[in-house]
């Protein structure tokens, strides 16, 4: 199980800023480019109504005549992972917080390599984390704390739904069974 298991994970990489759609993405599109994007973590995933929320919110900035920018895109990925792990109050601060000191490409990029460093080490494909970026902010520490919560929780997903599919388990007999 386990080598399935580290085996789905070692391709999986999200885009990076430069790398996101820029041309303007309808709400349909932008769902179904994310989900795509998210589609080998089990249990993740985003609807149009929660982007919309997300929106109404100022969690993210209103689309542009109804289309949705990399900047956009960029914070839809990411309230997608972490919405489970931290409130979405908390994630609107991260963002706030993030703004002061960094631009959208660096932060989201930052994000990305953490949590690939996180899923490569945690999944065991490699042996050790590396250090990602060069300063210890304390944004940087409750950044790492959020993605190992979400590193174990999608980790656990993967274990369940690898048993699911792969265990046929027949009822004990009797109780010593």
């Amino acid at each position: 199980m386990k080598k399935s298991l580290a085996d789905a994970i070692r391709s999986f990489r999200l885009p990076r800023y430069s790398e996101l759609p820029d041309m303007g993405l309808y709400l349909e599109q932008t769902t179904k480019y994310i989900n795509h994007c998210l589609e080998q973590l089990t249990g993740i995933e985003i609807t149009g109504s929660m982007i919309r929320n997300y929106v109404k919110m100022d969690l993210v900035n209103n689309p542009i005549n109804k289309k949705y920018y990399a900047d956009q895109i960029a914070h839809l990925i990411i309230i997608a992972l972490l919405k489970n792990i931290v409130p979405l109050e908390h994630i609107n601060k991260l963002f706030h917080r993030q703004r002061q000191v960094y631009t959208d490409e660096i932060a989201y990029d930052y994000f990305c390599e953490e949590l690939e460093n996180l899923l490569l080490y945690h999944y065991g494909v490699k042996n050790d984390l590396d250090e990602i970026g060069i300063t210890t902010s304390i944004e940087k520490k409750m950044l790492r704390s959020a993605l190992i919560a979400l590193v174990n929780t999608i980790y656990l997903n993967a274990c369940f739904e690898f048993i699911s599919v792969h265990t046929t388990v027949e009822p004990a007999k009797n109780i010593n069974e």
